[in-house]
């Protein structure tokens, strides 16, 4: 099947094989050697140095077009009730009806600018965060339970909200948080993270490690979470989601492979599938014809 550039596909299952994903985080050379000397020394030690790095996201300097949202937003830093944790919360436009934008790994509360940006022109005001360790909030880790965590709070704190929008890791949040009684009227999900499992194992390849070593790791995480984290994952939550969901991704996204959105959307109810080539995974927040169907999907 040949995919267009922008397709947007209501039914129907993909030819493909629809799993895995891929973290997007780069692994830094001189971060791999340390890994595998401690591999040889200890597979145990290996894996939590392992899970220190994946819970460890990088800090970007904020790019000029974000300039805009960073400057007109009201700003304020918050404390998430369990967790203890701070974030910065971005509330941007004035308009009654809001939508929640949530980030991905190592990105921030104004990521989604562009986006921002028309949702305001469409009339409604936005709600993002720096998650815990990201942007401006303070710290130097984090997890995915803290993101959830932080969107759930921030749904109380500032909601109802008509939407949410997000973005790799930010997607899968928005997921989480519905399972765990968060409400919307719709979702749009970008470059979306799906299996927990392989996002964890793609971690510790990059690494240059072994295949044991990751599912040391995963046990770790396990472990400290008290869950089975596979349950994470977006196409075991996504049969419950019961609104219309735009899952939308690039055929050339090097971070989270495509087959993740084939997963998501055929988990879903009620989905709508996005499928664009030549964006990558973080290019596509910002083109035009992705942001103006995902607007006549949130207005239709």
């Amino acid at each position: 099947m040949k995919i267009s550039k922008f397709a947007i596909k209501h039914t129907g299952m993909p030819d493909q094989k629809t799993s895995n994903t891929s973290s997007d985080i780069k692994v830094p050379l001189f971060i791999k050697l340390p890994a595998k000397i401690l591999e040889k020394v200890s597979p145990s030690l290996a894996a939590k140095f392992a899970a220190r790095l994946f819970c460890t996201p990088f800090k970007f300097g904020m790019p000029e077009r974000e300039y805009e949202m960073d400057q007109q937003s009201r700003q304020e830093r918050l404390i998430v009730p369990g967790i203890g944790k701070e974030i910065v919360v971005y509330h941007y436009g004035k308009a009654a009806k809001k939508v929640l934008l949530v980030h991905g790994w190592s990105g921030r509360g104004t990521q989604l600018s562009v986006i921002a940006d028309r949702l305001l022109q469409e009339g409604y005001s936005t709600v993002s965060f720096d998650a815990p360790a990201h942007g401006k909030a303070t710290g130097k880790q984090t997890e995915m339970l803290e993101f959830i965590a932080s969107c759930l709070f921030l749904t109380r704190e500032f909601g109802p909200f008509e939407f949410g929008i997000g973005h790799s890791l930010g997607a899968m949040t928005l997921l989480q948080s519905m399972n765990r009684g968060a409400q919307f009227k719709k979702l749009v999900l970008i470059g979306s993270g799906n299996l927990v499992w392989d996002i964890m194992q793609d971690f510790t390849k990059k690494l240059g490690l072994k295949p044991i070593t990751g599912i040391q790791m995963k046990r770790y995480f396990d472990e400290i979470s008290g869950m089975d984290t596979q349950e994470l994952s977006a196409e075991l939550v996504a049969p419950g989601i019961d609104i219309p969901v735009m899952v939308i991704h690039d055929t050339d996204d090097e971070d989270v492979p495509v087959s993740a959105a084939h997963a998501i959307h055929a988990a879903l109810p009620h989905g709508e599938l996005m499928i664009t080539s030549g964006l990558g995974h973080r290019k596509i927040l910002g083109d035009p014809e992705v942001i103006a169907a995902a607007m006549t999907f949130l207005k239709k």
